[in-house]
């Protein structure tokens, strides 16, 4: 990922799509008709870390899953949308919110639905394994696959743009 993104401010929230990004976009269902996703640990690790800075994480899903909100509240974001059809509107309305400009925002994604959000936002990656739509409209794109470390390798990656803090004796 090279660092060249349309902005160099300090990003203040992440907006993150779920299956394909912090899923492998694969959905596998019980006997009982339940969805079952699966989370990459390492991604986890990655958020708790830009919380820990500071900086907000929202999830907008186009779907619907009692798993990611399981996972979100495990995790700490508080910002969980599922079921939007209009990635972008959604985006405006937690901007407002949180009082938070668009040019404060990163955002991931992997399909055509993402692509709004992926234009609007200051930085923005496509994971690896993403649609050619996603990939045109993102900033850059991760090495790794969605659900296999590409959440944990964009938050490395905001936290290395952030200005070095210095100590004061």
């Amino acid at each position: 990922m090279a660092p060249t993104s349309k902005a160099r401010a300090p990003i203040r929230l992440l907006v993150l799509d779920v299956d394909g990004v912090l899923t492998d976009g694969r959905l596998y269902y019980g006997a009982r008709g339940q969805a079952l996703q699966a989370f990459h640990v390492r991604d986890g690790h990655g958020i708790k870390a830009l919380l820990a800075v500071g900086i907000r994480i929202a999830v907008i899903s186009g779907r619907r899953s009692r798993g990611v909100v399981l996972r979100c509240r495990e995790l700490g974001i508080r910002d969980v949308h599922q079921g939007v059809v209009d990635k972008l509107a959604c985006l405006s309305a937690i901007c407002r919110k949180l009082k938070i400009d668009l040019s404060d925002c990163a955002a991931v994604g992997d399909d055509s639905p993402d692509a709004p959000v992926l234009r609007a936002a200051a930085v923005s990656y496509a994971v690896a394994d993403a649609h050619a739509d996603a990939r045109r409209a993102a900033t850059h794109v991760t090495r790794l696959r969605g659900g296999r470390g590409a959440v944990r390798e964009v938050c490395d990656a905001l936290l290395a743009r952030r200005p070095a803090r210095r100590n004061h004796v």
